[in-house]
């Protein structure tokens, strides 16, 4: 049984799905960091606002702390933003830059003897007749 068990955990999948788990726990610490120290300040500097958890209003004796949610949905935003900007673009341009375009097949070839361009298959040329090799 315990031979199971390490077979279970030596095998590429798991190992492979412990380090991803890892590595996007540590990248979201940084991207939260990025957001929390970076981007709210600038925010802050620019709204002159930097907590909005205090914004509520009442209605029959119920409290509705709407703040709290623009405070949840900024940074959803703020860390949307991040994550697309600093990740996704950047991944992108460079997985652009390494796929090299593969030039197209030929589906066409030039006949020998009057030089227009006939498909591949053709066995005589379509506008002299000329048999083709």
């Amino acid at each position: 049984m315990l031979k199971e068990f390490k077979q279970f955990l030596l095998r590429g999948n798991v190992v492979d799905l412990a380090v991803g788990v890892v590595i996007g726990a540590s990248f979201g610490t940084v991207v939260s960091a990025l957001v929390s120290d970076l981007l709210t300040p600038l925010i802050s500097a620019i709204a002159k606002v930097p907590d909005f958890g205090d914004l509520t209003f009442t209605l029959n004796g119920s409290q509705f702390l709407y703040g709290h949610f623009l405070n949840a949905l900024i940074s959803f935003v703020l860390v949307s933003a991040a994550i697309f900007f600093f990740v996704v673009k950047p991944m992108n341009l460079l997985i652009a830059r390494s796929k090299k375009e593969q030039p197209a097949e030929p589906s066409t070839k030039r006949c020998g003897e009057c030089l227009s361009e006939i498909p591949l298959e053709a066995k005589r040329c379509s506008h002299c007749t000329q048999v083709v090799a």
